[in-house]
C-alpha cells in the first residue's frame, strides 16, 4: 500500500536488478512490502518455481497476459486466440491470477476501422464465457501509437471502453495505462469519467520514458485523484522500467 493505492509491481522489470531469476523477483517484491505481483507472459516460466515463491511469500498475482497474443482485428485469429484464453484462462486458475491482460495486435492495413473494432468486440464476446467460467476477468488493453506501439488497434482509452460496453459482460473490462494514455494526449479525467465501473485493472508509469513516477512530466497527485474519481478502487500495477535500482525507484 501507498497513499491508500494497492500497488502490483510488474516483475518483468521491477526487482529485474542484476539479472535476477524470476521467482526471486517474487521473494524480492514480498520482502519490500508487496502483497502482489503481475508479469506479462507465463509460457517462458518456470511454473512450478513461480508456485514456489508465492507459496513461500503470500504473494498474489494480479493479472499475466493471455498467449498467443494475435492480431484480433482479423476474424481469422479467432479460433487460435480462444483456444489460448482456454489454456490461460486454465494456468491462471492454477496462479490463483484474477485478471489475463488482452491485446489486441496491429490494425489491418486498408480494411475499414469499425471492422476491425466489430472484429474485436466479436472475439472477446466469445472469449467472456470461457473467462467467466474460470473466474478470471479479461482487460483489453489500449496501447499508444505515438512512441511505443506503431499500428496497433485500438490506442485509445475511449474505442477500449466502447467495445467493453459492446461486449457487455462482467468478464470483460478494460486495463487503463495511465502511461499509454497520457502519451496518445488523453486527458485522464475526461476520458475516465463516470467509467471507472469498466475498468478491471490500471497500469502506471511517468512520461517521456516510462520510467518511475516522479521522472518525468505527469502531474501524479491530479491524475491518481482522477482515476478515484472515475470510480476504480482496485489494484495499481507499477509497469515501469527503474531509472537506477527498483528499491530506489520506489521511494
Amino acid at each position: 500500500m501507498a497513499g491508500g493505492l494497492k500497488l502490483s509491481p510488474c516483475v518483468e522489470w521491477l526487482f529485474a536488478d542484476g539479472g535476477r531469476p524470476f521467482a526471486e523477483r517474487i521473494r524480492a517484491a514480498a520482502t519490500a512490502g508487496f502483497r502482489q505481483v503481475e508479469f506479462w507472459t507465463a509460457s517462458n516460466k518456470d511454473i512450478v518455481q513461480v508456485e514456489d515463491a508465492l507459496r513461500e511469500t503470500g504473494v498474489a498475482v494480479t493479472c499475466f497476459g493471455s498467449e498467443p497474443t494475435g492480431r484480433l482485428v482479423d476474424p481469422k485469429t479467432h479460433t487460435e486466440f480462444l483456444e489460448g484464453i482456454e489454456r490461460s484462462t486454465q494456468m491462471a486458475t492454477r496462479l490463483e491470477a484474477r485478471h489475463l491482460i488482452v491485446v489486441t495486435g496491429d490494425a489491418l492495413p486498408g480494411v475499414n476501422r469499425m471492422r476491425q473494432h466489430d472484429a474485436i468486440t466479436q472475439a472477446l464476446v466469445r472469449a467472456a464465457p470461457i473467462a467467466s467460467a474460470a473466474g478470471v476477468q479479461l482487460v483489453l488493453e489500449p496501447l499508444n501509437t505515438r512512441v511505443d506501439h506503431a499500428g496497433y488497434f485500438p490506442d485509445s482509452t475511449a474505442e477500449g471502453l466502447d467495445i467493453v460496453r459492446e461486449v457487455n459482460h462482467p468478464a470483460v473490462r478494460l486495463l487503463y495505462d495511465l502511461y499509454h494514455s497520457v502519451v496518445m494526449g488523453e486527458e485522464p479525467e475526461h476520458v475516465l469519467g463516470g467509467s471507472g465501473h469498466l475498468v478491471g485493472h490500471a497500469h502506471i508509469a511517468d512520461a517521456p520514458g516510462r520510467h518511475e513516477p516522479g521522472t518525468g512530466t505527469i502531474d501524479w497527485p491530479r491524475q491518481l485523484a482522477a482515476l478515484r474519481a472515475a470510480g476504480y478502487t482496485g489494484v495499481v500495477g507499477l509497469e515501469y522500467m527503474p531509472k537506477r535500482d527498483t528499491e530506489s525507484s520506489l521511494s
